[in-house]
């Protein structure tokens, strides 16, 4: 398998985890915007949307090529 065939499903991993990222971002703004808050719901919406933002930051470092040293 070609290095360029191995990045395929990380890529299209990394572009779903963006796409919920972007519409976890949205729903939270929907939310603080319509008093009275759900701060329960809130609050999950903000750690799963930590969460997604952490896995996409192990995507992305498993995606740069290596640096020489």
């Amino acid at each position: 398998m070609q290095p360029c065939d191995e990045e395929m499903p990380l890529r299209t991993r990394l572009h779903e985890l963006r796409l919920e990222h972007r519409d976890l971002d949205e729903a939270i703004m929907r939310l603080q915007s319509a008093p009275p808050h759900d701060e329960l719901m809130l609050r999950r919406l903000k750690k799963r949307k930590l969460m997604l933002k952490d896995r996409i930051a192990v995507l992305e470092r498993m995606l740069q090529p290596d640096e020489p040293a």
